[in-house]
C-alpha cells in the first residue's frame, strides 16, 4: 500500500521525513489542513517498530488535529509530528535542535509543540533553531506545559456528562477507571479525587502509579485489567485506539470520558458504543485545553502582547458549550457522538476553505 492508498491519508497537504546522520533523528511532520491557518500540533516521540507504523500514526494524529482545532474554534490548521526513538533513553538536545532545523524548512506551514515523550525543555531546544515552535514557558508569551489546561478540559467534560448521566454535580459515588496517570492523567486524577470519584488507575510506570495512587486513594491493577474493572466512566489517558474489537465487551462503563488521542480503533467502534446505550465524548473535544492554551501563546506572540489566562479561559468555557451541542445533538438526532463532532468539525474547516477559495479568486480578478 502506497501513502495515498492508505486510508489515514485523509487528503493531507503535505507529509514530510527528516533524518539527520549525526545526531540520529528520524522524524516525520504531517500537515493535514491549513485551511483555518498554520497547522499545529504536538511533537510525539515513541519507539516505533517500524517507519510504517510511525507514518500510520501521524497521519491519523495530524488529521485530529484539524479537527481539534476546529472543534476548539481556533485559527490554526492540524498537523502533527513524529520522532522515532526512546524517548527515555535517546533524548539529547543537539537531537531536538535538529528537529528544530528540520521544522524551520516547512517556513511556518507548521507549529510543533508538546506529547507524549516530549517535554517543554526538549521544545526549548527546538527554539534555538526555529520560531515554528509553542508551548514554550519562557518569555511573557510563553504558555509553559500544556497538560494541566488539558486536564481541566477532560475533568469538566467528566462533570458535564455526569450531569447528562447521573444528574449530579460532582462525581460522588461514581468510579473511573483511568488508563495511563502520565502529565495529563496525573493531574486530573488529583481533580477527579477531588471531586468525590473513587478511583481504579494503572500504567506502565509503576512508580508514578503508586505515586499517584497514594495522594488519591486509587485502587491500582495491571495495565490489561484496566478493561474489566467495574467502573462507571472509562478514562483513557495513555495511548490510542484502546476501544477496539478486542476491549469493547470488557467495558461496563456507561461513559467514556478521556484524554487519549485517536480513542477509537475505528470509527465503526463509536458506532457500537452508541448502540450500546454508552456515552462515548469525543476525545478532541475532551482534550482540547492543551491546543488552547498554546494558541493563546500564539496570539499573544502574532499580537507582541503576554500569555492571557483569561483567554484560554473563555475558549475553555466556549469548548463545554461544544460539548453539550454534540451531545444533545447526539441525543436527538439519533446519531454517534463522533459522528456529529466530526459533522461540526469538518463544516467549519470547509468553510475556512471556500474563504480561502473565494479570496484567491478575488485577488487574480483584481490582478
Amino acid at each position: 500500500m502506497t501513502l495515498f492508498d492508505s486510508p489515514s491519508f485523509s487528503n493531507h497537504e503535505g507529509v514530510h521525513a527528516f533524518y539527520d546522520e549525526k545526531t540520529g533523528l528520524k522524524a516525520i511532520a504531517a500537515v493535514h489542513s491549513t485551511a483555518r491557518g498554520p497547522a499545529v500540533g504536538g511533537t510525539r516521540m515513541w519507539n516505533y517498530a517500524t517507519a510504517a507504523e510511525a507514518l500510520e500514526d501521524v497521519l491519523r494524529l495530524s488529521r485530529g488535529m484539524s479537527y481539534k482545532n476546529a472543534i476548539a474554534d481556533l485559527e490554526m490548521g492540524g498537523g502533527k509530528s513524529v520522532i522515532i526513538g526512546d524517548s527515555r533513553t535517546q533524548k539529547t538536545p543537539e537531537l531536538f535542535q535538529a528537529f528544530g532545523r528540520a521544522i524551520n524548512t516547512l517556513g511556518g506551514i507548521y507549529y510543533a509543540a508538546e506529547d507524549v515523550g516530549v517535554s517543554v525543555e526538549d521544545i526549548a531546544e527546538a527554539r534555538k533553531e526555529t520560531e515554528y515552535v509553542v508551548g514554550l514557558s519562557g518569555g511573557k508569551e510563553g504558555s509553559g506545559d500544556p497538560s494541566p489546561v488539558t486536564a481541566e478540559g477532560v475533568f469538566r467534560s467528566t462533570l458535564t456528562v455526569a450531569r447528562r448521566l447521573w444528574k449530579q454535580e460532582d462525581l460522588t459515588g461514581l468510579t473511573v477507571a483511568v488508563q495511563g496517570i502520565g502529565h495529563v492523567g496525573g493531574y486530573l486524577a488529583d481533580k477527579l479525587h477531588k471531586a468525590g470519584a473513587k478511583l481504579v488507575m494503572t500504567d506502565v510506570n509503576t512508580g508514578l502509579l503508586e505515586e499517584v495512587a497514594a495522594r488519591t486513594g486509587a485502587e491500582v491493577v495491571a495495565p490489561d485489567a484496566i478493561y474489566d474493572v467495574k467502573a462507571d466512566i472509562y478514562a483513557p489517558c495513555a495511548l490510542g485506539a484502546t476501544l477496539n474489537p478486542q476491549t469493547l465487551d470488557r467495558l461496563s462503563a456507561k461513559a467514556i470520558v478521556g484524554a487519549a488521542n485517536n480513542q477509537l480503533a475505528t470509527p465503526e467502534i463509536g458506532r457500537i458504543l452508541f448502540e450500546r446505550g454508552v456515552l462515548y465524548a469525543p476525545d478532541y473535544v475532551v482534550n482540547g485545553g492543551g491546543i488552547i492554551n498554546v494558541a493563546s501563546e500564539m496570539a499573544a506572540r502574532n499580537s507582541g502582547g503576554a500569555y492571557d489566562p483569561a483567554w484560554v479561559e473563555g475558549k475553555l468555557a466556549r469548548l463545554m458549550e461544544t460539548l453539550d451541542e454534540v451531545l444533545e445533538r447526539s441525543e436527538r438526532e439519533q446519531r454517534p457522538t463522533h459522528e456529529v463532532a466530526d459533522y461540526i468539525a469538518e463544516a467549519r474547516i470547509q468553510a475556512a476553505a471556500n474563504e480561502k477559495a473565494r479570496a484567491r479568486g478575488r485577488m487574480t480578478r483584481q490582478g
